[in-house]
Order: C-alpha cells, then structure tokens, then sequence
C-alpha cells in the first residue's frame, strides 16, 4: 500500500485479515463496485501451490483489469523495467491499516490536498455470489442430504478455508466436518499444498487409495463417496470418488460432456468452446469433436485461455463464450472469471452427480460410475505426469537442448513399437490477437496418437522441475490399470530424454 500510494494509487480494496484467492481476485475485479469504480489490477502475494513459509517460496502475482493473470506483453514490460531501474517510491509516513476488520479508512494528506481510501472488504462474499449465479445450490444440497453421499473437502491449510466454509456449511448446510485443514495457515502447517496424490496424502488415505491412485484395504472404515482438495491460493482442484481417482484431463473431459448439468451454461444455449493446455491429454478433444464445441490446443498459462474467452469484447472477434477450460496440472475454470477456479470445479462435479441422482430412492450414481460411462462411450486416454523437482538448472537447460537438436533426427524414428511421426518444439499463435508462443515444450507425437512430451516447469520453487507427459489412447480396453498400459512408453520416453545422463535420475519424485 505505501509503495501505491507513493505511485499515486488513490483507492485500495484488501481481502479481510489478508486473504483472497486466486479465484476470489479474479472475481473481485470484474464483479465489485459500479462501472466508474472497478478496480484496475490485483498484486496477489502467493507461494500457490508450492511451500509457503518464509523459508519456501513467496511470489507476486498481478492481475490485470478483466481478472486475469498479466499477459506476455505486460510481463515483458515489467521485466524490461527490471534491467533499468536504479530507485523506487515508497510512503514510509502512511499509517498502518487493521486489515482484520472490515470496513473503510481514509487517509488525509497533511497539507489536505490528497486523500486515500483503504477499503478492507469480505474475503469470500463476491465470489460466493457470483458462484450462486452458476451453479443450482438447492439442487446441490439435495445431493448432499442424500444418507446416502457424504464428502469431504480437503483446503490443505491454503486461503480456500473460508471458501470452503462460506459454501458448504453456511450456505448448504454441512458439517464443518466436511471441511479438512481448513484454518489457513501461513506455512501450510509445513505442509506442500498442492492438489495430488502424493501430497494431499491425508485426504487420499480418507478416500481409500495410495499415492499412484490405487485401492487400498481401509477395514472396516466407512469412505466419503466424493473427496476434493484445493491447494495454497484455492485455484487448482482435486477430484475423488471412493476408491478412484479422476485425472485432471479426465476431470474436464468429463464436465464438458455434462456441462448441460450446469445452470451457467444451460442459461446461454450450451456450451460453445473448449481448450487445453498443450500437455493435458486429449480427452476433452473427443467430447469436442462429438458434441461440436469450438476446441483449442495452448501453452500452459491461464493468460492464454483468458484471450479466447475475451475475444468478442477485446478484438470484435468470434465469441466463444461460454467457455471450459483445463489443465493437466489440477487447474479447470470458465468464462465467469479470468482465473482457474478449485471451487468452481468441485461445485461443477456436485452438479454432475446431482444431475445424475435425482431419485433419491434409487442406488446412488457415483464418480466411478460417471468417469466409468465417459470412458465406455469415447474411449480412455491413459495418461500420466512424472515430476522431477529440485534438479540441475544447468543439467535440466542441456537435456532439453539436446531434445531440441535431435528433433530432426528422431522425427520419423522407430523406437520400440513406436513411430514418431512428428518432434517439435512446441509452437502457439494465438487465433484471437496473432501473437505467437515458443518453446513451449518438446514433443514426440506416435503414429499411433501417443504422445510423449517434455517441459520445465514455470512455477517451480528452488532448482528445476522437469515434467514429463505421457498419454496413450485406447478405445476398447478401458480398465487396465495406467501405470501398467504406460510402462512401455515411459522407458521410450527416458530414453529419448536421456533423462539418467543429465539430471542423474530416472526416478520421480511426483507421478500423477
């Protein structure tokens, strides 16, 4: 705030005892106050979903006047400003504000010629409100009071705590036990709040599975029949049923196909266009193809589906609202904000499934019975994600400049019983504004549809993350277990990487 107002920033809006998330930001921006009072930007200050602490990681995120993330252009700006700075501005004599009550303070210049306003408004009631818009709570709680349906709802002691809260037990009327680690801490209680199998190992355990998805013996334990997690700033979304794992592909894949079962697009003729990120598998390509929604292939980046969503209001363009959109990372969202949204999804597959079970007198429908049907109809794409965290810079840059030279070579190139008909460098111009995205990851594209894909990841804390992708398309053979149906191509996919020679393991330390 001082550094704001010595910038000549006259207005503040700050989340109640410091908090918003990503999500609630995005709708801040676009949904509060009247026209001539709408804020310009959000700077969210976030570790997202890796650990937070004042040891671990700690970013400063800005978001731009539609709620989205900075595009490239604006970042490249801020970076070039980086290279020449020599100063800058700050207003040591402005006071402290209690961010932990709400209401309005103004500030008034010594001299009376300028006053700022700070303005500390509720963490959750915007976004909850543009929530109830979407989504038919009334049918939602019917599915909840069902005897038969229980969830639980893990926050991972992020900023979705209050949210959680807010929705489920103040508006539809559960327990707070459906609530887990939903006090906000700033460490993450020492945890890693990200969404996934491997850490979100409490709720995983809960929901009667191990860290690669698989059942295990819970005894005599009752098992929620829906679990979710959210992760440290509540944009990112885990889905479980008992005993199962959806995938994040599968995930949007499957809302696409049912998003008939929301009333955000029931209310504006259907859904109309679809996108993912480039590594996410292409499920959600054969719902579009079937149901004839307008499909989009991107960098991973929510800043490039806000640009599809924005098309008609920015550049006059085609309209491709309403939108869903995806990515592999446990990230999914629509066009009712510019940001992806962990709520949104859990309350989108509530939805689903309440859509699903209208006669309470019938057996409940559950998320393996949804996920399971999808696969029957358009055929599974089995799919995995190994993460090699904390490695080499230095050993991560070569491998993948190795990749890049022998992308010649290795198009056209039999290895096992695959065929790489395509290697590339990943290359993406935007439909809307023709602007163009490179080196957005390297790809071994089969013959037979498989696909191998390698990046660094953007979001990483200390040293380098190295991701890679692996999806194989079946049509028929729907129940193999994924870690069995992919073992081939993942030895295909290391050896091609030369994983072993350049960052000294073969071993991951995440797989989803």
């Amino acid at each position: 705030m001082r550094m704001g107002v010595a910038n000549g920033v006259k207005r503040f809006w700050i989340g109640e005892n410091g908090l918003l998330s990503t999500p609630a930001v995005s709708s801040i921006i676009r949904e509060r106050g009247p026209v001539w009072q709408k804020a310009y930007g959000a700077f969210i200050l976030t570790a997202s979903h890796n650990p937070g602490g004042p040891e671990e990681d700690f970013g400063i995120k800005y978001n731009c006047e539609n709620g989205g993330p900075a595009t490239d252009a604006t970042t490249n700006q801020m970076y070039a400003n980086t290279t020449t700075i020599k100063k800058y501005k700050i207003c040591k004599d402005f006071p402290e504000i209690d961010i932990n009550k709400l209401g309005s303070t103004t500030v008034k210049a010594a001299d009376g010629s300028d006053e700022i306003t700070v303005e500390v408004i509720s963490s959750t009631e915007t976004q909850l409100d543009l929530l109830k818009t979407a989504f038919d709570f009334p049918a939602i709680k019917a599915l909840l009071d069902r005897p038969d349906f229980s969830m639980i709802y893990d926050c991972m002691h992020g900023v979705n705590g209050p949210y959680a809260k807010k929705c489920f037990v103040d508006i539809l009327g559960q327990p707070e036990s459906v609530c887990l680690n939903a006090t906000p801490k700033d460490d993450f209680n020492g945890g890693h709040a990200d969404p996934n199998l491997t850490y979100a190992k409490e709720l995983v355990e809960i929901m009667g599975l191990d860290r690669k998805g698989m059942s295990i013996d819970t005894g005599d334990k009752a098992v929620p029949a829906f679990g979710a997690a959210a992760d440290g700033d509540g944009d990112r979304n885990m889905i479980l049923g008992s005993k199962f794992f959806v995938s994040p592909s599968d995930s949007l894949a499957v809302i696409a196909a049912y998003s008939n079962a929301i009333p955000f697009f029931r209310s504006q003729g259907g859904l109309k266009g679809v996108a993912r990120s480039m590594p996410t598998s292409g499920a959600v390509d054969l719902v579009a193809k079937d149901m004839n929604f307008a499909l989009f292939e991107t960098p991973t980046g929510w800043k490039y589906f806000g640009n599809l969503m924005d098309s008609k209001a920015l550049y006059g363009d085609t309209d491709y609202t309403p939108f869903i959109c995806g990515e592999e990372s446990f990230g999914t969202g629509s066009d009712h904000i510019r940001e992806k949204d962990g709520l949104w999804a859990v309350l989108a597959w509530l939805s689903i499934l309440a859509s699903v079970n209208t006669d309470p007198s019938a057996p409940l429908v559950t998320v393996e019975d949804v996920v399971t049907k999808h696969w029957k109809k358009y055929g599974r794409n089995y799919y995995c994600r190994w993460d090699f965290e904390g490695v080499s810079k230095e050993g991560a840059n070569k491998m993948m400049d190795k990749m890049r030279g022998d992308i010649p070579a290795n198009t056209g190139k039999t290895v096992g019983k695959y065929t790489i008909s395509k290697s590339d460098d990943f290359t993406y111009v935007d439909p809307v504004d023709g602007s163009i995205a490179k080196n957005k990851g390297i790809r071994f594209l089969m013959e037979d549809g498989s696909r191998i894909i390698f990046r660094l990841s953007g979001t990483a804390g200390s040293g380098a993350t190295v991701r890679m992708y692996i999806e194989q398309y079946e049509a028929e053979k729907i129940d193999a277990v994924a870690s069995e149906a992919l073992s081939e191509l993942c030895r295909v996919a290391l050896d091609l990487s030369g994983m072993k020679e350049f960052i000294g393991t073969e071993e991951p330390t995440v797989i989803t």
